[in-house]
């Protein structure tokens, strides 16, 4: 037993300075890289300078180019009209268990594209080229699935917006 102890020790041993070998070596390799890096630098001291100049404009050109500010108020002044709702989802409830909150899915996009005039006439249907969107936001997806499959909300408040082209998104109210 102790023999096989110390024939462990000095293995363990072995693999240590081993180890050490090899650090000292990368270590050795990394001061030559560092200094030549030095070198180098000593050399073009002018070109950094100047590189160092305009990676210092390069941010404040940024900043003025890219007010986030600018972005939310275009999206804001691509709602043509928005309005809140109250949707109820009772009926929802008349339906078997498993098959509840696809129904309460289903009611409120016939609910949205009752009251926000999404549905077009045949003859608009042949002159338009894309038909109109009716989007769900993942909110209101996450609210009436909250509670799984069986139990859907009642009723729920959403905010319908209709942009420029005529598509329909739908978010959660704010306080809900």
């Amino acid at each position: 037993m102790e023999k096989e102890d110390q024939e462990r020790q000095a293995s363990e041993e072995a693999q240590a300075e081993e180890a050490v070998a090899e650090t000292e070596e990368e270590f050795s390799e990394e001061q030559t890289n560092a200094e030549l890096e030095e070198i180098l630098a000593e050399e073009e001291p002018a070109e950094e300078t100047a590189g160092a100049e305009k990676e210092a404009e390069i941010p404040a050109e940024e900043e003025e180019v890219k007010p986030p500010k600018r972005k939310r108020k275009k999206e804001e002044e691509e709602f043509v009209e928005e309005r809140i709702y109250t949707i109820p989802l009772g009926k929802a409830w008349v339906r078997p268990p498993k098959k509840r909150a696809p129904r309460a899915i289903h009611m409120i996009k016939a609910f949205i594209t009752k009251h926000m005039k999404l549905a077009m006439s045949v003859e608009e249907e042949e002159e338009a080229e894309e038909l109109p969107k009716l989007v769900i936001s993942a909110d209101v997806n996450q609210k009436v699935w909250s509670r799984g499959i069986e139990k859907p909300p009642r009723k729920i408040r959403v905010r319908a917006a209709k942009d420029k082209d005529g598509n329909v998104t739908i978010f959660l109210a704010e306080g809900e």
